[in-house]
């Protein structure tokens, strides 16, 4: 197979770190045929040309077929012990699969014999051309190792790598899509390992015998279920648009001028990638709904992370998922990462009461680090309902571009969020509410209870009709619904305060076009001596 770009500079990291006589190298991957043809390129390349010989646990050693079911047998063949003075391993490139298992529990008392002997054969591998290259589907280094291994992530495939493959895979003549259809199929596949893009060709040629524009909806299902499988992050195929959003008309424009600027033609410009925003507000002001819009304003793929599913309860597994998330967000960018509720995950960290050993603040320390430095053009937005305890390097200028407080909605927002909802139940029926007055009646609301106030008016307008006749329900339903129900800014109303006098110390934007909030803001500013224009 003809190397890729990426193949060849896979090639030359590991032809270096093999000169370097880097004793131990561990590379991760999806899958394992890309690996092997790497290294076959790297082995044939070298002066003189390298043995290659692989072993697992099932089918022992490629040439001979011994070892098998024992690794330490297999080490020890790395290390000459069962063979001293042998010298046809002067020059082997000897790769062992699957070892994260043993490697990600080294405390096991079967496992301590082969730590203890891959750090003898780190020490002892340093003086001759021999290397041990370990490799897995995950990252899994004991501490005893860590000084010891050089890691090197296999990408999945890029874009040209992706169109090259399919037209490789397919025959011209059953290939029935060009144009726009066809870069939104190779986008499409970004994210997916070859073998799954290979498996997707395949099923559309079975079915149809040809792949075509209809071929893209199967391609991000099959998308939808390789990232749900991480049990890291879910794929997201919104079609929530900025028109379902009732108010937030600040956050709205701020999305909308932005709306091109993962284009070619906006790199050309010099427009820097944007690197996303922190939402922050009460449950149920719409943070989670705004992340949805910004996917879809933008026609991005949606990857929704649940912080807390970073972290393992093996040593060394938290680490390795943040290594997966931020592998499987790059090679689908551009994408839209969301990351849910981020207070819930470190929040602990403020206050240094981390209680894991350190994990969650090696784990946050990856994070803000991949954020301040990447390239990809990864858009994240982060949600916290309780912003205040989180670490203050979250915060600090360069993590996000902007960040914007989202406050309870106004009168005028309230309106726009029943017509929103009304609209979609009623649409014909719109003139017979009244706003104005569920507007006025459902002060202190948030979104999320507006549209509860709704289900639970139709509900009760359905229940009246038990004898068989059904009456529409009626604006005076949602008033009923709105007087039995306790909104949250009755229960939390120190929090919506403590918010606000975040919000006007660390200068974050109003989401809402609300004159009154910034007067609120500018006056909280004020009392403490601070400017509320000044960028975080």
């Amino acid at each position: 197979m003809r190397p890729t770009d990426i193949h060849t500079k896979l090639i030359d990291q590991i032809d270096l770190v093999i000169r370097a006589k880097f004793p131990l190298l561990y590379i991760v991957a999806a899958e394992e045929e890309p690996i092997e043809e790497v290294l076959q390129q790297v082995a044939t390349q070298a002066t003189p040309k390298r043995k290659l010989l692989y072993w697992d646990i099932v089918r022992g050693w490629s040439d001979n077929g011994s070892d098998k079911g024992s690794i330490m047998a297999a080490l020890m063949r790395v290390g000459r012990l069962d063979n001293p003075g042998a010298k046809d391993q002067d020059n082997v490139i000897f790769v062992l699969r699957d070892l994260h298992a043993i490697l990600g529990n080294p405390g096991h008392e079967r496992n301590l014999p082969v730590i203890r002997e891959l750090k003898n054969l780190a020490r002892d591998l340093k003086s001759d051309r021999r290397m041990l290259i370990l490799t897995s589907y995950t990252l899994e280094i004991p501490p005893e190792l860590m000084e010891e291994v050089t890691v090197i992530d296999f990408p999945l495939p890029t874009i040209k790598e992706i169109a090259a493959l399919i037209k490789q895979k397919v025959a011209p003549d059953k290939l029935k899509i060009s144009g726009l259809a066809w870069e939104q199929m190779v986008k499409a596949c970004q994210g997916l390992s070859r073998i799954r893009v290979q498996r997707v060709l395949a099923k559309a040629i079975a079915a149809k015998e040809q792949v075509d524009e209809s071929d893209i909806d199967a391609i991000l299902a099959e998308k939808q279920q390789a990232i749900r499988q991480t049990g890291i992050l879910e794929f997201f195929t919104g079609s929530e648009s900025l028109k379902n959003v009732g108010g937030l008309e600040n956050l709205k424009q701020w999305v909308r001028i932005r709306r091109d600027a993962f284009t070619e033609e906006a790199k050309n410009y010099g427009i820097p990638t944007p690197k996303g925003v922190l939402l922050v507000g009460i449950q149920g002001t719409g943070k989670s709904l705004s992340a949805k819009t910004i996917a879809n304003e933008w026609r991005l793929p949606l990857l929704r992370l649940d912080a807390g599913r970073l972290f393992g309860g093996i040593v060394g597994e938290s680490e390795s998922r943040v290594r997966q998330m931020i592998h499987l967000s790059e090679a689908s960018a551009p994408c839209v990462l969301w990351i849910d509720e981020i207070d819930k995950a470190f929040g602990n960290l403020a206050s240094g009461a981390d209680g894991d050993s350190g994990t969650s603040r090696r784990v946050f320390g990856s994070l803000i680090t991949w954020m301040q430095e990447k390239t990809a053009p990864v858009f994240m937005v982060a949600t916290a309902n309780n912003v205040q305890i989180l670490p203050a390097e979250l915060l600090r200028k360069g993590r996000f571009d902007e960040i914007f407080f989202l406050n309870l909605p106004t009168e005028v927002e309230r309106r726009e969020i029943f017509k929103v909802h009304l609209q979609k139940l009623r649409p014909s029926k719109m003139r017979d509410f009244d706003l104005s007055i569920l507007a006025r009646q459902s002060r202190n609301f948030s979104g999320a209870e507006i549209e509860q106030v709704i289900i639970d008016g139709i509900h009760r307008a359905f229940g009246r009709g038990s004898t068989g006749k059904r009456e529409d329900f009626t604006t005076e339903d949602i008033l009923r619904a709105i007087e039995e129900t306790v909104p949250l800014a009755a229960i939390a109303r120190d929090q919506i305060e403590a918010l606000k006098y975040w919000a006007a110390e660390a200068g974050a934007r109003t989401a809402s076009n609300d004159e009154g909030l910034l007067e609120e803001l500018r006056r909280f500013a004020s009392q403490r001596g601070i400017d509320p224009t000044d960028p975080v």
